[in-house]
């Protein structure tokens, strides 16, 4: 009687597990990529840094995570070339340049006007500075913000990827406004040199639209989480970003 009560114990334990497991592979996330590779009028290049897109793919993946990858024109993203060199590696990068799959699934991402929302848990934008000049007007993006949202799905946005809220309303008001945000600051964009070549400066507009920003000093993990909202300010606060949504997933 003992050992089949025994048998009945672990047998439940193990079909919880296995229910758990299944239950964390059904959820699905999408990743939108930009697809604009020009840094400015500079004739240097840019796209997605690739530690942001790296360090949440796998926090998130390694979890069970289902995760699809989306740009506004579909195929191959562009990656910003400073991201590559191998001062900027990490653990994450050294993982992503060698991980075929990923990267042949980069060469096939799809296209941003064919995705639903309706398909996916949460939706996660890395940065770089690309996004600030195609995502930020890009209509299929932000629509499909405002439909996350009003769905009550999480939103997340990591580095310079807030920007692309710039144009986002929920119910007449900016998205941003009345919520704790962050994102690429003053400092950071000053610090790289670009601040007269970005189309806008992040931090000034996330305050112009409503946004209560705060940031921690250069380059530092700093994460900020207002309900479904979750932003990040620079690429170390990557897989920050991801914990805190892996967290809203699992809820």
């Amino acid at each position: 009687m003992k050992k089949a009560l025994l048998t009945i114990i672990i047998l439940t334990a193990c079909s919880l597990t296995a229910t758990a497991q299944n239950n964390a592979k059904m959820k699905k996330v999408l990743f939108v990529v930009t697809s604009h590779d020009k840094l400015g009028n500079t004739g240097e290049k840019t796209g997605f840094w690739t530690e942001e897109l790296a360090a949440p793919y796998y926090e998130l993946a390694d979890q069970g995570i289902q995760i699809d990858i989306a740009t506004p024109l579909g195929g191959q993203p562009p990656i910003d070339p400073k991201s590559a060199d191998p001062a900027s590696a990490t653990e994450d990068t050294k993982r992503f340049d060698a991980d075929t799959a990923l990267l042949e699934k980069l060469k096939h991402t799809l296209k941003l006007a064919d995705v639903k929302e309706s398909d996916y848990d949460a939706v996660f934008y890395p940065g770089g500075h690309g996004p600030l000049w195609d995502l930020t007007k890009d209509k299929n993006s932000i629509n499909l913000i405002q439909k996350f949202y009003n769905n009550n799905k999480p939103v997340a946005f990591v580095c310079h990827a807030p920007g692309v809220l710039k144009d986002v309303k929920v119910n007449g008001d900016y998205l941003v406004k009345g919520k704790k945000v962050t994102g690429f600051s003053n400092a950071e964009e000053a610090a790289v040199g670009l601040t007269d070549v970005v189309p806008f400066l992040l931090e000034e507009v996330l305050q112009a639209n409503g946004g209560i920003y705060s940031k921690t000093e250069n380059w530092q993990p700093y994460a900020v989480e207002d309900g479904l909202l979750i932003t990040g300010q620079n690429p170390a606060s990557s897989k920050l970003v991801a914990q805190k949504l892996l967290e809203q997933l699992n809820k």
